[in-house]
């Protein structure tokens, strides 16, 4: 008995299209340069994705485009690489903008621009044919770019709304101040961590990568992907009304403290894997082959000296503004940061603070508080000075706050711009009250309003945007990047009497305040 040997596809392989291996050498060694180029902005950015819970999702990102190009192997290897010349130019306008991105500081510009460059790079010296092959891989690559915290002040809005609308229809009576509120069994905050800003993100990603491999319209996956949007924020909404209620409900036994947002990733856990389940019952299959060949394109010949040209010109294009970027200088004297005196009679220092309170800001080069007495009361100066500013020691940062992370004792209520009348070139502020975030901690601490300006190339900013752009201005003039933020602040009032305090100080100081901080910066 012998055995009967196994049936062999004899069919030969399809030979791969000509030019890969050039146009391969040439990909490779472009992505190389740029993250050899840009390494500080790509290290950067996985110092956020660590230290964020918001991003941790991020870590993820740069194995899945990989699996995801590596999927499409069949499809690429029977496509011709065409280098495309007239693409050059939007490499060195990518180049271009990461450079002003970090002549402002703005971290978000130069992450997009980074990442830009990196899939920019593909249409560049692969050609457009092959670009359609790996259209969502190259989009999905800037889920790691760690932006989107902006909408956690909002989302944290919307939640409180929600709460207590719903608290409210149940039959709850609600006192609500700012994201702070009250119900008979006590006393509840929307903090960052019930934005659902974390939920958001992550069920946006899985969401897109879903739609992307279970449907082929692309009604069904954009639909798919808003519903990744809307589904999570609706979730948090719910799942914060529900946590508020089983506390109550409990007499503040369960669903408080830590537990609850267990209980929250838990909610939204089934609430996600829900979606999915419903979503999959109307998943569609791969399109065969030669469907997928005809709808990216005809693809035109390889060419060994067109790609050369482009490599080339393309490694130029987007690797000088990395290495023109300048440096931090020699280190200086010691910083001698001096506050003002009391620039009239009618103000002199004083011994006794004014609170315990201090701001949450980092990397500063010298920090300084002082208390003066006036005419209508007390008003405290805090200066936090910077020099040779670097990522994580910078004036104008998300890093920096009124409030330390974690804080449960104050909670900010912002109050907006307001101008100081009488002051020179009637510099801007930006107004926010502090307030306890108890009963017990109200009586201890009395509110504080709070103003806060940036002092930038010797001038006030109240702006962060103009501020960002006038620190741009000095360092393509070749100015010190030397900045402060200057903060004033009294006891709050109902009546107006604070921020007639603070005006009245900020007029009569700014002159004084302007000199003190000049002598800083001369002191090199």
């Amino acid at each position: 008995m012998s055995a009967v040997p196994a049936a062999v596809d004899s069919t030969p392989a399809q030979p791969s299209a000509p030019g890969w291996r050039e146009a391969g050498t040439a990909m490779l060694a472009y992505l190389l340069l740029v993250l050899l180029a840009y390494r500080g902005t790509g290290l950067a950015m996985v110092v956020i994705w660590e230290r964020s819970a918001t991003f941790t999702h991020a870590f993820l990102v740069p194995p899945i485009v990989a699996w995801l190009v590596w999927r499409q192997r069949d499809v690429l290897r029977l496509l011709t690489p065409r280098a495309v010349p007239a693409l050059v130019p939007v490499l060195a306008l990518l180049a271009v903008s990461w450079w002003l991105g970090d002549l402002a500081d703005v971290n978000a510009v130069m992450q997009l621009a980074f990442t830009a460059l990196l899939v920019a790079g593909v249409p560049a010296l692969l050609g457009w044919q092959v670009t359609r092959a790996l259209m969502f891989p190259l989009a999905f690559l800037f889920f790691a770019v760690p932006l989107g915290e902006f909408m956690t002040p909002v989302l944290m809005q919307y939640t409180a709304d929600f709460t207590v609308a719903t608290l409210r229809l149940s039959g709850i009576p609600v006192y609500r101040e700012g994201l702070q509120f009250v119900i008979p069994s006590g006393r509840w905050s929307v903090v960052e961590a019930c934005s659902g800003i974390r939920y958001l993100m992550a069920s946006f990603m899985v969401g897109s990568l879903f739609a992307y491999l279970n449907y082929r319209s692309l009604r069904r996956r954009l639909l798919f992907c808003l519903l990744s949007l809307v589904v999570p924020v609706l979730a948090n909404w719910l799942r914060a009304y529900l946590i508020v209620l089983v506390g109550h409900l409990s007499n503040n036994q369960i669903a408080t403290g830590v537990d609850h947002l267990v209980y929250g990733w838990v909610f939204f856990g089934i609430v996600i894997t829900a979606l999915f389940f419903i979503g999959a019952r109307w998943s569609e299959p791969d399109a065969p082959m030669p469907e997928r060949m005809q709808a990216l394109g005809r693809g035109g010949r390889a060419s060994a000296g067109r790609l050369l040209v482009v490599a080339v010109s393309a490694a130029a294009a987007v690797s000088w503004p990395a290495w023109l970027r300048p440096g931090d200088g020699l280190p200086g004297a010691p910083l001698a940061l001096g506050l003002p005196a009391a620039a009239t009679p009618d103000w002199r220092p004083a011994d006794e603070p004014i609170s315990d309170w201090r701001p949450a800001v980092v990397g500063a080069r010298a920090e300084q508080s002082r208390t003066y007495t006036g005419p209508a009361g007390r008003v405290g100066l805090h200066v936090a000075y910077y020099r040779q500013q670097q990522e994580d020691s910078k004036a104008v940062s998300s890093l920096n706050g009124l409030l330390r992370v974690g804080d449960t004792e104050r909670h900010a209520v912002p109050v907006g711009p307001v101008q100081a009348p009488g002051a020179v070139g009637a510099a801007g502020w930006q107004a926010t009250e502090l307030r306890g975030s108890s009963i017990a901690t109200a009586l201890q601490r009395p509110p504080l309003l709070v103003w806060r300006t940036y002092w930038i190339g010797g001038q006030l900013v109240g702006n962060e945007v103009q501020a960002k752009l006038r620190q741009a201005w000095m360092r393509v003039r070749g100015e010190p990047d030397d900045a402060a933020i200057v903060m004033i602040y009294t006891e709050a009032s109902p009546d107006g009497q604070a921020a007639q305090r603070l005006q009245a100080f900020a007029a009569a100081h700014q002159d004084t305040l302007l000199r003190a901080l000049d002598d800083a910066r001369r002191s090199r």
